[in-house]
C-alpha cells in the first residue's frame, strides 16, 4: 500500500513547509508525476491510504508551545490530504471563461468548504459546526478547534466537492483564509490547501477572512459596482472600511478593545445564558424593553469613527453585583437588561457607520460578520438607511457567519486584482492581518 515517510529532523524550533526540507514520497501507482513533497515533522510516521499511526508521539521538549502541537498536526495533515488528492483523475477541464474556486475556511470554530464559479455561483456550500464542542466552555478553545479541524477537513472538503459535481482536478485555483484568526485552527485550513494545490498542480490564492466577509454582502445580490463603506461586525472583529469595487479596502476605524460580538458572548456568560451568547440575546431581547435601563455608548460624541465596549459589559457585571444575578433578582427581568445591553450596542454601530458614509460621502452601506446576523442591528440599519435614502447591503443569515462561499467569492476578486500566489511553500498563517 503506498505510503509517505518522513524522517526525523534535527531542528531546534517547530518544523515549518519550506523547499530546503524533503520528504519522500514513494511511488503511487496509477498517480500523475510528482516531485518529492516538501515538509518535514519532528517523529517519524507512516501515512497510508486510510488513515495515519503515529510510531512514537514528540518529545516534551519538542513541543515549545501550546499552538506547537496544533502545527504538527497541519503538517501531519498535509501529507494525509496529499494522499487523499493525488489519486483524482486529472482528465477534466473548464470551459476558459468559467472559474472555480475551492474555499476552504478554518479561522475560528467552523469548518468549511465551498466550490464557487467565477466567484458569483454557489456549486456547493458545507459547513461543519464546532458548537457542541465548545458550548460546555462558554466560548472557543483553541485546542480543541484545532483537532476538530483536523478531524473534519477532509469530509469536508469532499463532500465540497461531491455536491459540485466535480473532481479535485476539476477545479481551476484552491483558496484558503489566511488570516486572521486562531494560529492552530488557520494551519490546518491553510496546511489542506497548499497540499492540494502543490498535488493537482493548482494555483492558491490566499484570502483575508475579514475580506471573505466583505463579499458576503454581495453573493446572492447585484455586483458592486462603486465603492461603499462596510461595517465588519464579529465575535473577534469590529471595524469600518471604505471597499472598492475591485474588493480592496481601507480601514476607516475599529475597535480600541472588545469586539462587538465578544462583548454580547461575555455578557452572555456572565448572566449564564449559554453559548454562543449572540444568538441567545438576540432571541430574549424581542421580549425585553430596550429602554429599561441605561449603559454607557462610547465615543457617541466625538467624530472618531473607533469603537470600544468593554465599558459596556464592565457597565453590566456592575448591575449585576448591585441587584443580583438574574435569577435570583426581583428588581428587574432578564429581558429588560439584555434588551437594554443589545440597543446600547446597536446605537453605536449605527451611528458610526451613518457618520462613516457621511464623511466619505457614499450612498452604499453593507453590514456583515456574524453580529450582522442580529435582528434588531439589520432592523435599525434599515430604517436609518431608507430615512437617509441611502443603499444597504445585508448578507443573507447563512452568510453572516464563517463560511467558505465567501472565502471563493473573495479569492476570484483577488485573484483578478493580485493574481495567485507566486510561491505556496513560502505562505504562512497570520492571526493579524490589518
Amino acid at each position: 500500500m503506498p505510503f509517505i515517510h518522513g524522517r526525523q529532523s534535527n531542528m531546534k524550533h517547530p518544523p515549518s513547509c519550506t523547499k530546503k526540507q524533503l520528504i519522500h514520497m514513494r511511488s503511487i501507482p496509477g498517480a500523475p508525476p510528482c516531485p518529492p513533497f516538501t515538509a518535514v515533522v519532528r517523529c517519524s510516521f507512516s501515512v497510508r491510504a486510510v488513515g495515519i499511526k503515529a510510531r512514537r508521539p514528540p518529545r516534551t521538549d519538542q513541543i515549545r508551545s501550546g499552538l506547537s502541537s496544533a502545527f504538527m498536526n497541519g503538517l501531519i495533515l498535509i501529507e494525509k490530504v496529499l494522499i487523499f488528492f493525488v489519486t483524482k483523475s486529472a482528465d477534466e477541464r473548464n470551459p476558459p471563461d468559467t472559474m472555480l474556486v475551492l474555499g476552504i475556511e478554518s479561522s475560528c470554530d467552523e469548518t468549511a468548504a465551498a466550490v464557487v464559479e467565477n466567484g458569483r455561483r454557489i456549486l456547493s456550500d458545507v459547513i461543519a459546526s464546532q458548537v457542541a464542542v465548545h458550548e460546555p466552555y462558554g466560548g472557543v478553545v483553541p485546542e480543541l478547534a484545532s483537532r476538530k479541524h483536523v478531524e473534519t477537513i477532509l469530509p469536508v472538503i469532499d463532500q465540497a466537492l461531491r455536491e459540485a459535481g466535480i473532481t479535485a482536478s476539476g477545479l481551476d485555483a484552491v483558496a484558503v483564509t489566511r488570516g486572521p484568526g486562531l494560529i492552530g485552527a488557520l494551519l490546518v485550513g491553510l496546511s489542506a490547501a497548499k497540499a492540494m494545490a502543490y498535488a493537482l498542480n493548482k494555483p492558491l490564492i490566499a484570502v483575508n477572512h475579514l475580506e471573505g466577509h466583505m463579499q458576503a454582502a454581495f453573493i446572492e445580490g447585484e455586483e458592486m459596482d462603486r465603492p461603499c463603506v462596510c461595517l465588519v461586525v464579529s465575535g473577534g472583529h469590529t471595524a469600518l472600511y471604505r471597499v472598492e469595487p475591485d474588493g480592496s479596502s481601507s480601514l476607516l476605524g475599529s475597535t480600541r478593545d472588545d469586539a462587538a460580538g465578544e462583548a454580547f458572548d461575555k455578557v452572555a456568560k456572565l448572566l449564564n445564558l449559554g453559548y454562543p451568547g449572540g444568538a441567545v440575546i438576540d432571541a430574549l431581547s424581542a421580549k425585553g424593553d430596550p429602554g429599561a435601563h441605561a449603559f454607557p455608548r462610547a465615543f457617541m460624541d466625538s467624530d472618531s469613527l473607533e469603537f470600544s465596549f468593554s465599558g459596556i459589559k464592565t457597565a453590566v457585571a456592575h448591575f449585576v453585583r448591585r441587584f443580583g444575578p438574574p435569577s435570583s433578582s426581583e428588581i428587574y427581568r432578564i429581558e429588560d437588561l439584555v434588551a437594554s445591553f443589545q440597543e446600547a450596542i446597536v446605537d453605536v454601530l449605527v451611528s458610526k457607520t451613518i457618520k462613516a458614509a457621511n464623511r466619505c460621502k457614499l450612498r452604499d452601506i453593507a453590514v456583515v460578520g456574524g453580529v450582522a446576523a442580529n435582528r434588531r442591528l439589520r432592523q435599525r440599519l434599515s430604517e436609518e438607511a431608507a430615512r437617509l435614502q441611502l443603499n444597504i447591503h445585508l448578507p443573507s443569515m447563512r452568510f453572516c457567519t464563517d463560511n467558505a462561499v465567501m472565502i471563493a467569492a473573495a479569492a476570484y476578486f483577488n485573484w483578478k486584482r493580485s493574481g495567485f500566489c507566486p510561491d505556496l511553500f513560502e505562505l504562512d498563517a497570520l492571526s493579524r492581518w490589518f
